[in-house]
């Protein structure tokens, strides 16, 4: 198999026969290809030069849920979700209907400190992997993620309504349905100068492969954009090396 120069953790063989894809993270393997010889094959040889073991359809991949149907594949992380509910003691408290509030302005040493940093820090990592199958909390966790030095009591509540958000909908995901589109699309915004405390402005963007979300992100900026426009060029650059990337790993 070749390694994919883009990505070095995803191998691929292209013959007459059909494409196998296989993509690798430490000791977790998942293979695709439309060759069904050639894939049971490669299991064949796995199995004999390591100690592998062949957990069929996949279902379950890095707290990822993986559902297919005859409408496509629905992937989620409600398991890893209710995890976090559980952990937090969120699981019986009442949800609502937006992870921020959108009067709501975080600023650095908003009230007390906060008396775990720790587990500040440890809740937002595990919201950070969370975004892989949520983009609707993406710019809310973004946003809690400025605050990791020195939270406080004000960025803590802000958490906790993230939280209370997902109690809402754990098992929210993304489907990847079955169409003939293979156009790739992008769409870039950003705000200007919306953190309050640096004047900082905050870039967004989303990939579409036909009809399907594939890559996302929120993240503030790292300078200071004078006028708006600048803000929404740099904005477009984000999302240019991005569909650059992709383009180079699809090809």
């Amino acid at each position: 198999m070749t390694r994919n120069e883009a990505d070095h953790s995803v191998f691929y063989r292209h013959s007459t026969a059909g494409c196998i894809y296989l993509i690798v993270y430490v000791d977790d393997i998942v293979l695709t290809s439309n060759d069904h010889h050639g894939i049971s094959q490669i299991k064949q040889h796995l199995c004999h030069h390591f100690q592998t073991k062949d957990l069929g359809k996949l279902r379950y991949f890095l707290g990822i849920e993986v559902a297919q149907s005859t409408n496509g594949i629905v992937i989620s992380q409600r398991k890893y979700a209710l995890d976090i509910l559980e952990e937090t003691g969120l699981m019986n408290s009442k949800p609502v209907d937006t992870p921020m509030d959108p009067n709501a302005k975080l600023l650095p040493s908003q009230g007390e400190p906060f008396s775990d940093p720790e587990r500040y820090r440890r809740l937002v990592g595990k919201l950070n992997y969370l975004t892989v199958t949520r983009p609707d909390i993406s710019f809310a966790v973004s946003v809690v993620s400025q605050f990791l030095n020195s939270p406080c009591a004000g960025h803590w509540n802000a958490v906790i309504r993230i939280l209370k958000y997902i109690k809402s909908a754990p098992g929210k995901g993304l489907l990847y349905g079955y169409n003939n589109h293979t156009q790739v699309v992008g769409y870039s915004d950003a705000d200007w100068a919306g953190s309050p405390f640096d004047r900082r402005s905050t870039s967004g963007y989303c990939v579409f492969i036909g009809d399907n979300l594939i890559s996302w992100k929120s993240k503030k900026q790292n300078v200071v954009a004078r006028p708006s426009a600048e803000a929404e060029y740099r904005a477009m650059a984000s999302i240019t090396c991005e569909l650059i990337w992709l383009k180079q790993l699809l090809k």
